[in-house]
């Protein structure tokens, strides 16, 4: 299966640091936080990776380069100005083929399986879905057994991985749009499943969470926990 990390965000939450460093290349204890992506890619099999970017996108390609030191081939999506979710998937599918692939957001942080993706869906998404944040408290998309539904009793927050069907963008046109309305549309005729993943999950929008992040990898504590 091949795999896109979203990294083209403006990262304005986390200014200064961003001023001068993309978000996907701030480090996390020393190691920049798109390669704990690319690691557990490589981990579980991924060879293949789309990567799409913006501001200060040459830093990133010259850092990661090819993708041969982790053993994965990556390719580039640069874009003039960034695109959001839907925008940047959209112009990156003739880079993906025809079959679903697996997204990440490329500025959290989590310890899902990855593995656990890699195969077919009959969907035309399916999203892994996480316990609200203290900064998102609304949540996303409700659960219903395994079928994700745009509104419920209690929703839960979108934890920027999932798995996407080409088809999900039929229709759609390039320019700048978000995913989650074409999530909601297919929600709607009862096309998007997911689940619940109770482990380790952290939106790295601030340089507080990620600074909690931090606290969590050097303690193996639960992020939010005292």
């Amino acid at each position: 299966m091949r795999a896109m990390i979203l990294a083209a965000g403006l990262g304005k939450r986390m200014r200064p640091l961003t001023l001068a460093t993309p978000k996907p290349l701030i480090p996390v204890l020393g190691k920049p936080l798109i390669e704990y992506h690319l690691e557990r890619l490589a981990a579980e099999g991924c060879t293949r990776v789309v990567i799409n970017h913006a501001w200060l996108g040459e830093q990133l390609e010259t850092h990661l380069g090819s993708g041969a030191r982790w053993g994965l081939q990556i390719t580039y999506s640069p874009e003039d100005e960034p695109l959001e979710t839907g925008g940047g998937v959209f112009n990156a599918l003739p880079l993906l083929g025809s079959d679903p692939f697996l997204l990440i957001n490329g500025d959290v942080w989590t310890d899902f399986p990855l593995g656990r993706l890699c195969g077919d869906i009959d969907q035309l998404a399916h999203l892994v879905l996480v316990d609200n944040p203290e900064h998102h408290p609304e949540g996303d998309f409700a659960l219903q057994g395994s079928t994700v539904e745009p509104c419920g009793d209690q929703c839960l927050t979108f934890s920027g991985v999932s798995i996407i069907h080409p088809e999900l963008f039929a229709g759609a046109s390039p320019g700048k749009f978000a995913l989650a309305p074409l999530l909601r549309q297919a929600m709607g005729q009862g096309k998007v499943s997911g689940e619940y993943y109770s482990g380790h999950w952290s939106d790295v929008g601030t340089i507080e969470r990620l600074q909690q992040l931090e606290a969590h990898l050097r303690m193996g504590t639960r992020v939010g926990e005292k």
